[in-house]
């Protein structure tokens, strides 16, 4: 007999709440970031590739994304698609109705939860591929990268697929999120080949800072959110989020300076982002110390990448998703299984003696590389034989504001 669960006032709020700041997170945050760091002919075109992506990704979710993500799982790969466009999923339904994990809040507040995580997650990829593909290519992109890879890869994670019955940890989509789209961009960055002018000076970090304060806001309820109650999970997720960001923002600032060269504006906030996706998956499993270690981890690595692994490999990842999101994302889905604690997250790490997490969470992180690279090379090309994956040369030095939608982010 499954015992009566009552609706939490406290819970879905909170997770009502949540969900309004991960949208904060693409529209404004990514688009803003992003927006600022592209070059001034193409900052409307780099905002408008997070703006569609995020509606492409909403109408996904509700018509199929959902059920196949968190439908009753299949053999370990994918969910059963029952509640096709949400149907049978009344508003004061709760999540888990009928079982014994029924959940204190709405399924229909969780479906707009993980609705914000799907459309995010693509809308990270955009930043690779800034002032050189074509919007049609990306609109086809989107819908076939969100189904074809976000879907099955939550549903490994997160929706009872093979994964999570393995016991991979990933609290807030550090291999969903971060792994998944920063390996999808080196993949798209690759197929579509350098751009003419490879340089590139943000035109404006104003809208960058801005950018990157709705990212850190946002966060806040894309880790705490995760918990997915009010309650003191939430409350650490919360905390070690911001220690994370903060350790990962000063030692960006002390690599720079230990280098000999000027401490910047955009080496902090750029800190402060990889701080965040390393802490992600370890969000609900790690303590303060974990945390520290984690982001200063994630400084190094993404520092690492940026600066040395980026130039020897030639790859032209435009705003280096690939070397902040997947490689921080990479290092925080190891670090999760190294400092996770018991007493928080119910799951003990190597530090308490669980050697055998590490080898789980490596087994995550390679799988999510092997099938996102593989599957993006193989929808891109597709994409780019059907109908053109690149602008012409003249509308990339024109600028894809003028020559793909007619506008000007500026009129002075």
């Amino acid at each position: 007999m499954v015992e009566e669960v009552l609706l939490s006032a406290g819970d879905t709020a909170w997770v009502l709440t949540s969900t309004v700041l991960v949208l904060l997170m693409s529209i404004p945050g990514i688009a803003l970031f992003y927006g600022g760091l592209s070059k001034r002919k193409n900052v409307l075109n780099t905002m408008f590739l997070s703006f569609i992506a995020f509606a492409i990704a909403a109408i996904i979710w509700v018509t199929y994304g959902y059920q196949f993500a968190f439908g009753a799982d299949l053999n370990g790969l994918i969910g059963s698609p029952a509640h096709i466009l949400l149907n049978g999923i009344l508003p004061d339904q709760l999540l888990g109705a009928g079982t014994d994990s029924v959940s204190p809040f709405p399924e229909l507040l969780f479906v707009a939860f993980q609705l914000t995580f799907a459309a995010l997650t693509v809308a990270l990829v955009s930043g690779a591929v800034v002032g050189r593909m074509k919007f049609s290519a990306w609109v086809v992109f989107v819908v076939a990268w969100v189904s074809l890879i976000y879907i099955p890869i939550c549903h490994w994670v997160w929706g009872g697929g093979w994964l999570s019955q393995l016991g991979a940890l990933d609290f807030a989509g550090g291999t969903v999120v971060h792994i998944n789209s920063g390996i999808s961009a080196l993949a798209l960055a690759l197929l579509l080949g350098k751009r003419k002018d490879a340089s590139l000076i943000p035109h404006n970090l104003g809208y960058s800072a801005i950018g990157a304060g709705f990212l850190f806001f946002g966060w806040l309820g894309f880790n705490g959110g995760s918990a997915v109650a009010a309650d003191g999970l939430a409350s650490s997720a919360v905390l070690v989020t911001i220690i994370a960001a903060c350790a990962a923002s000063i030692v960006w600032n002390i690599i720079e300076v230990a280098k000999g060269e000027k401490p910047t504006f955009l080496g902090s906030i750029s800190g402060i982002v990889a701080g965040l996706v390393g802490i992600t998956p370890a969000a609900g499993f790690v303590d303060v110390g974990g945390a520290i270690v984690i982001g200063i981890g994630a400084a190094i690595i993404s520092y690492f990448a940026l600066s040395y692994l980026k130039p020897k490999l030639g790859y032209d990842d435009a705003l280096d998703v690939f070397g902040i999101h997947g490689m921080s994302g990479i290092w925080g889905a190891i670090a999760t299984g190294i400092f996770a604690v018991a007493a928080i997250g119910g799951t003990a790490g190597l530090i308490e003696g669980n050697v055998a997490q590490v080898g789980i969470q490596a087994i995550g992180v390679v799988a999510t590389i092997v099938y996102a690279f593989v599957v993006t090379l193989i929808i891109g090309k597709i994409i780019d034989l059907v109908i053109g994956l690149r602008v012409d040369d003249s509308k990339e030095v024109e600028g894809l504001d003028t020559a793909l939608h007619e506008e000007s982010g500026y009129r002075l």
